[in-house]
């Protein structure tokens, strides 16, 4: 095999597996409705075609392999002429699988929430003590540079997502990825499109462990009632996967205490009964992040660190000098004493958790939370009444309007007008905004110096952080 044709390659990581395709010595290309940098600018140094608009006349008539984006869908008329020709396709997961997991020592990092972060920390532990791991995170590691790369190290770190793998493949995508170690932060209800019930994705997260080998490794959060589910069912069916508890609670196999909260970072400890692989007995950690749930994403990734070797200094070190993630609570800039922060929150729980963190940062301040329903789960209704008591965690509470409820029958949708009822009923004044710019226009009407606003979405919210901080210094 020398050719392979990438659909949706502009995509984070499909373009970091082409890049390593390229790297390989295969001649690469693909194709991308949008094909703008820096993914088009870092593909073509890499020395990859790239074609925009899909077409069939795009594929190559020598390529041996098509990789088909988890974006892609029946209709496209690049994917019908694959199909049309019966060309030999594979999704990403298999894709990462059949070319770079094999023989690999994969840790994998799952959740509904903290998976980026967890990943990003786990991932720069390895990098900052030598192990050039490979790496693939949904977001921006500020002290990688990158959300993925492939490196002959025998360390993987991936972000695992309970998402479907394709439009062909609907079992989640972590299922491919030949986990050692697995760590499941948390389990709640989310992917509404494509689960029914929370049962659905605890059955997909049972099935994750049943390729968990017996020389591997779960960490579980002890705290999660939908986790201690999960592990419960595992032990009955799998004896031989070992799964150990991280949290904070008495019954926790790793106890998380001696927390401290300070405006900028915690610290924290590691208990546990005897001395394990995994221990950390006796060692404060710093993570200069704030909130519980990221000091539980720190724990996680501290334990599974010294799965891959790492020593306490090795991991505290590495700790202090984590930079985080990028769009996961970075402040966008201050004009007039008015704090922008972005953040990737996108369900009533990520919501509090990061509502509760800035106040800890900014104890002094008053919060505003500017969100965007877009995500799946949050165009519908499911949520109705758990996002406006997350919401109202805030001070002052904007709200737009849903753009495109992707054809959801209307008892199924979003009524953001009763979300801003619900949110002013429990005492923060709530905003229904119809637009950025009306939006913006309101808040900068009405915010105070010393005032911090939290633009929350899991899209670019039509540039609204640029637009406030332009708005902010007239």
């Amino acid at each position: 095999m020398k050719h392979v044709h990438f659909l949706g390659i502009c995509g984070t990581a499909m373009g970091a597996v082409a890049s390593a395709m390229a790297r390989k010595g295969f001649v690469v290309t693909g194709t991308d409705a949008n094909v703008y940098p820096p993914m088009s600018t870092f593909l073509e140094s890499e020395g990859i075609q790239i074609f925009q608009g899909y077409k069939p006349s795009n594929i190559p008539d020598d390529a041996e392999l098509i990789v088909i984006g988890n974006a892609m869908s029946r209709g496209n008329i690049e994917v019908e002429a694959v199909l049309n020709r019966r060309l030999r396709y594979m999704s990403l997961p298999e894709t990462m699988k059949e070319f770079f997991l094999w023989g690999r020592r994969n840790f994998v990092i799952t959740g509904t929430h903290g998976k980026t972060t967890t990943t990003s920390m786990l991932a720069w532990m390895m990098e900052a003590n030598g192990l050039n791991p490979s790496f693939m995170i949904g977001g921006i590691a500020r002290n990688l540079g990158r959300g993925g790369r492939f490196t002959d190290s025998d360390f993987c770190v991936l972000e695992g997502d309970e998402y479907d793998t394709s439009f062909f493949d609907k079992r989640s995508k972590f299922l491919h990825y030949l986990p050692e170690v697995v760590i499941i932060n948390n389990i709640e209800m989310d992917h509404a499109d494509i689960y029914a019930n929370v049962d659905e994705i605890k059955l997909s997260f049972e099935r994750l462990l049943r390729v968990v080998p017996s020389n591997g490794l779960v960490f579980i959060n002890a705290d999660c009632p939908n986790c201690a589910a999960v592990r419960e069912s595992a032990a009955a069916q799998l004896r031989t996967v070992n799964i150990v508890s991280v949290g904070m609670s008495e019954n926790a196999d790793v106890r998380i205490g001696n927390i401290a909260h300070r405006t900028d970072g915690s610290s924290f400890t590691l208990t546990t009964a005897e001395d394990t692989p995994y221990a950390l007995n006796g060692v404060t950690l710093n993570v200069p992040m704030i909130g519980d749930f990221n000091i539980r994403n720190a724990a996680m990734a501290a334990c599974a660190a010294r799965i891959a070797g790492l020593n306490a200094e090795q991991i505290s070190d590495a700790l202090n000098a984590f930079e985080g993630v990028a769009r996961r609570q970075e402040v966008r800039g201050t004009v007039n004493g008015v704090t922008v922060v972005d953040d990737f929150a996108h369900h009533p729980t990520a919501i509090s958790q990061a509502i509760a963190g800035l106040r800890q940062r900014f104890p002094k301040s008053r919060l505003w939370v500017l969100f965007e329903p877009r995500s799946n789960t949050t165009i519908r209704n499911l949520f109705q009444h758990e996002l406006a008591a997350s919401l109202a965690e805030a001070d002052f509470a904007v709200v737009a309007r849903v753009e495109n409820h992707k054809k959801l029958k209307p008892e199924e949708q979003l009524d953001e007008q009763l979300l801003c009822e619900e949110i002013t009923k429990a005492g923060t004044e709530c905003h229904l905004g119809e637009s950025v710019d009306e939006i913006v226009a309101h808040v900068v009407t009405h915010v105070h110096p010393g005032d911090v606003l939290l633009v929350m979405s899991n899209g670019g919210f039509g540039g609204i952080h640029n637009k406030l901080l332009a708005g902010l210094v007239q």
